[in-house]
């Protein structure tokens, strides 16, 4: 028995390390692979209509009697063949109305003829905002098509992070707007500091009533091992060109000027970033939003950091009646090592996030 049990815990251990290993094996397979994709990835495109009328039909067949749904059918046929019969009229006049004609009437046709279309894209952002790689496949796939009489929704959640990977994100969603395309973000959660820099950027925001939104700040932060590593006489050289070229530092011995010249280059990216929030949304008050606090959705409306308070399911549902619904996305193929990489990775980011997130309630990294 006592053999067993040694041998439980030697196989346990054993397993323990090569579950570890393959994980190791697999993070840095996967760094190496990361700049040699032969698969450049594809669009994934799903109307969202039909997931929303196949979920009325289940719930239809489940609470109904077969009478009732007979009755709703017939209703339902003669509702599409009407439908289908001003979509016949409007195409007639459409063809009948002449290239150049600029007529009341071949305008009505057109707009008859021609539903609106809205894409749905999702952006889940990390400390270095790694989705926008997708993000900017799918709006370039996005503009390939959408025209003004359109919608984009972003559906977005993220707590912030590095500042030149948020202000790419968000320049990726300009994109959308400079094309004069209606941009609507939707917050279910979170679009703190550099996820509130893409927000803004959206010609209406919706938030649900606790999603928490603004942190319009930014901060640093970094240990110094200096005076450990002069208890223990090591010595830390550091060798540079250029007076500002390095103003911090982990291992060396930090210097007033080097932090008085730090902090002046926090000031000017918050300088960046109030300017950036008030041409985007003129109607906030900058310098009563710009303090580096969060609001609540409710609170968040009384300070116009969002337009509406709605969840992102209830904002697509109204919509789904009127407009064709498409959820697009770009998604990349992976080997084994590379999905065994990113498992770990994402775990890593999970852990990371959820300490920053108690520590620093989701500001800028």
């Amino acid at each position: 028995m006592e053999f067993l049990t040694e041998y439980g815990l030697f196989l346990a251990k054993t397993v323990t390390i090569v579950v570890a290993i393959g994980v190791i094996v697999g993070l840095v397979f996967s760094a190496g692979q990361r700049h040699k994709k032969t698969d450049k990835g594809h669009i994934e495109v799903n109307k969202l209509n039909e997931k929303f009328e196949h979920m009325r039909d289940v719930l239809k067949e489940a609470t109904l009697d077969s009478e009732q749904l007979k009755t709703l059918m017939k209703e339902e046929k003669k509702r599409e063949k009407a439908e289908r019969s001003e979509k016949k009229k409007a195409a007639k006049l459409a063809a009948k109305a002449k290239p150049e004609s600029t007529t009341d009437e071949a305008d009505a046709s057109a707009k008859a003829t021609d539903k609106k279309r809205v894409f749905v894209l999702d952006f889940h952002g990390d400390i270095k905002a790694s989705a926008c790689d997708n993000l900017r496949e799918e709006i370039s796939a996005v503009l390939s098509l959408a025209t003004a009489t359109d919608e984009v929704v972003v559906k977005l959640e993220s707590g912030g992070g590095m500042v030149h990977s948020y202000g790419l994100a968000a320049s990726q969603l300009a994109r959308i707007s400079n094309k004069k395309i209606p941009l609507t973000v939707c917050v279910d959660k979170v679009a703190a500091s550099g996820g509130y820099m893409m927000a803004c950027v959206a010609d209406k925001i919706i938030a649900a009533p606790f999603a928490v939104l603004g942190s319009i700040g930014v901060i640093a932060q970094l240990p110094n091992f200096h005076k450990l590593l002069k208890k223990n006489n090591i010595d830390y050289e550091m060798f540079t060109a250029g007076e500002y070229k390095r103003t911090v530092t982990m291992f060396g011995e930090n210097t007033d000027k080097g932090r008085e010249k730090f902090k002046e280059d926090l000031e000017d990216t918050h300088v960046l970033f109030k300017e950036f929030v008030s041409e985007h949304r003129p109607q906030v008050d900058i310098a009563k939003v710009a303090t580096g606090e969060v609001w609540f959705g409710r609170r968040a409306m009384e300070v116009n950091l969002v337009d509406g308070l709605h969840t992102s399911d209830e904002y697509l549902l109204t919509q789904a009646d009127n407009a064709d619904i498409y959820e697009v996305s770009y998604s990349f193929k992976k080997s084994l090592p590379e999905k065994l990489g990113i498992a770990a990775q994402g775990a890593v980011d999970r852990l990371l996030l959820t300490w920053w997130e108690r520590l620093n309630y989701n500001r800028w990294f």
